[in-house]
């Protein structure tokens, strides 16, 4: 966003702001609605001090359907551990009970009748209700942190289209104090530090460093003196943000560290970042933390995380000295924390705090005799329904999405494609509630292998570009639509609002096509976390293929045939289309674009959207592994 027009949205929002001047609603009333179970929101506090926790949001404002994975499938260590369980065998580890909010909440089983039951998930000014309850019964805002994983500023048009500006304000009305980044990281550094500064909490992250070619040249000082020295915390260390902060709560001194996810130069373009590292620094991360025990004597060192869930389990059992790690990235709504031991011989609980606004994490704290003596957890499931919207917050997205959408916004990597000349002039709640399609079945995303949404998205390049196989990355990100709804323009940008949605066709040899997939499995595979990326396996439209999760580089892949039987031949070229590359620029269509056009272009009479096939790969060697179940694919 340029100058003025990041100006005009201020000016806007101070509009909402005007918000403030409503008396908030008290937490009795903002919990008023009979339909919640007695209690169900109710933590009275068992300690000193409370963390808030929420997490990978994506941009998601509004409420949301969001159907968790059958698919989750935990290797080497990970084997039967959290968060690779699912769906009855996730309910009886957690001891829930069918048919219950739970159910619908933790796991994919009967999704689509809780959907209907219970409503949607998430939303902005129901978490800013839920907060504020768990504030007030923790004796007030004083008593509380409230910390965010990252993910925060980016998946959805508004935050696309505002380049975060709109997700930065929310949060600043929601109370986030602590941060660290991730998609964050996939706007211009100019735009990251102009987004930090307005950001009211701390954004941290001991592991993302300043290049040493930058450190010494003369741009990047000069960016760094625009924003009153944002972007370079310590030229000696070389840390872009601060690495951790000291927070005291209710007369509890908590260490705070960041860690940004460590892969974001690999996963995502490095144009965007050129003068930042990143990495996981787990020696670093040690000798911080002894540093900090050491120089500051906390009361607990905490960490908020975006290195995924099993990245964090590993560090928390390898660097001494961390009581708690708030983690994200993965998406994991896991109800309670693991437990593990640090070489010190102590405790640390590692938790996950699920989803696009869809779970709130909620630790307290003992302290006595100047040290630690426990803590308690829970999560709590977001139930719209069954919380009153915040006004302010309520106000601010109303307000926000009433923005007229202008020839000034950046929504891609090209200069020809940075606005649709279509939309000028409409205000971004009139373009987004264009109604496009209806589902002929549950469309979602989420899971290690195929979804029905990520099918959408494959047809729609396999149709643009008349290919042979269509790929699209395993994202985690990207909300649900229920069968016989409306697939909305909002619903399409949840699953694609990336600064980098160009779309391309190539030509790849079969040979090529299968390296392809045998290195994202080794990705999602690899027995070593820290040699994990954290994602799904890429989708794979057009094309079904066989994968062995428990073999090594280069043996997962095996009997890849086109839709018309044709097994794939390594010495033939293939014609294969994508999006969101990282190292190139496309001269394709925006994704988002394909896809309306398709859905408008090949929808029935009825106004339906058939899906003929579902790309399911045939999984072998994993039916008693805990964290596959109700596969619509094959298995052996």
């Amino acid at each position: 966003m340029n100058t003025l027009n990041r100006r005009q949205f201020m000016k806007l929002m101070a509009a909402a702001a005007a918000a403030g001047s409503i008396p908030l609603i008290s937490s009795s009333r903002a919990l008023a609605n009979k339909s919640a179970p007695p209690g169900f929101y109710d933590k009275p506090m068992n300690g000193d001090a409370r963390i808030l926790h929420v997490t990978d949001v994506h941009g998601q404002l509004l409420p949301v359907y969001f159907r968790e994975p059958n698919v989750n499938l935990g290797v080497g260590d990970a084997y039967g551990r959290f968060p690779h369980i699912v769906g009855k065998k996730f309910l009886d580890a957690n001891r829930f009970e069918p048919g219950t909010p739970e159910e619908y909440a933790f796991t994919y089983l009967n999704f689509s009748k809780h959907a209907e039951q219970l409503g949607r998930t998430g939303g902005f000014a129901h978490v800013k209700t839920l907060l504020d309850h768990l504030r007030d019964q923790a004796g007030g805002r004083r008593n509380t942190l409230t910390v965010d994983g990252g993910d925060l500023w980016q998946g959805s048009a508004t935050s696309l289209w505002t380049r975060g500006v709109d997700m930065v304000e929310a949060s600043n009305i929601l109370g986030i104090d602590v941060m660290v980044g991730h998609w964050e990281f996939t706007y211009r550094e100019d735009e990251v530090l102009s987004n930090v500064s307005l950001f009211k909490g701390d954004f941290i992250g001991q592991n993302v460093r300043v290049l040493e070619d930058s450190l010494f040249g003369d741009d990047y000082p000069a960016l760094v003196e625009r924003f009153d020295g944002r972007g370079l915390y310590d030229e000696d260390t070389g840390h872009a943000f601060q690495p951790y902060v000291i927070k005291e709560i209710n007369g509890a001194r908590i260490a705070v560290l960041g860690q940004a996810f460590p892969r974001t130069a690999n996963a995502n373009p490095r144009e965007f970042f050129p003068d930042w590292s990143f990495g996981i620094r787990e020696d670093d991360m040690a000798e911080l933390v002894e540093q900090i025990r050491g120089d500051e004597s906390p009361d607990a060192v905490v960490l908020v995380s975006h290195n995924g869930m099993d990245v964090d389990i590993k560090m928390a059992e390898r660097v001494p000295g961390l009581n708690a790690v708030f983690g994200g990235h993965t998406h994991d709504g896991c109800p309670l924390p693991v437990k593990v031991k640090n070489p010190s011989g102590h405790d640390c609980w590692v938790t996950n705090a699920g989803s696009n606004g869809k779970f709130l994490g909620c630790m307290d704290f003992r302290f006595g005799d100047g040290r630690l003596e426990g803590l308690s957890y829970q999560m709590f499931p977001v139930i719209s329904g069954w919380l009153e919207a915040d006004k302010e917050m309520q106000s601010y997205i109303s307000q926000m999405r009433q923005t007229i959408y202008t020839d000034t916004i950046i929504q891609s990597r090209r200069k020809d494609a940075y606005f649709t000349p279509r939309w000028v002039g409409k205000t971004y709640d009139e373009i987004l509630t264009e109604k496009l399609g209806k589902a002929d079945r549950l469309l979602y995303r989420r899971g290690n292998f195929m979804g029905t949404w990520d099918q959408v998205i494959c047809n729609a390049l396999r149709w643009e570009y008349d290919a042979d196989v269509a790929m699209s990355a395993g994202v985690r990100w990207g909300t649900t639509t229920l069968e016989g709804d409306w697939i909305t323009m909002d619903d399409v940008m949840s699953q694609v609002a990336t600064t980098y949605s160009e779309t391309y066709v190539s030509e790849l040899t079969g040979e090529q096509l299968l390296q392809t997939l045998e290195a994202v499995a080794d990705n999602l595979f690899d027995p070593d976390p820290y040699l994990q990326s954290g994602g799904d396996m890429v989708r794979i439209g057009g094309m079904d293929y066989t994968i062995s999760p428990k073999k090594g580089l280069g043996e997962r892949i095996s009997e890849a045939r086109l839709d018309n039987g044709e097994a794939i031949d390594p010495e033939k070229v293939y014609k294969v289309t994508g999006w969101a590359t990282v190292n190139r620029t496309p001269e394709g269509r925006l994704i988002w674009d394909v896809i309306r056009d398709y859905i408008l272009k090949n929808k029935g009479t009825d106004e339906v959207l058939r899906l003929s096939k579902v790309n399911n790969p045939k999984v072998i060697g994993m039916n008693q592994n805990p964290g596959i179940a109700d596969y619509p694919g094959e298995t052996g």
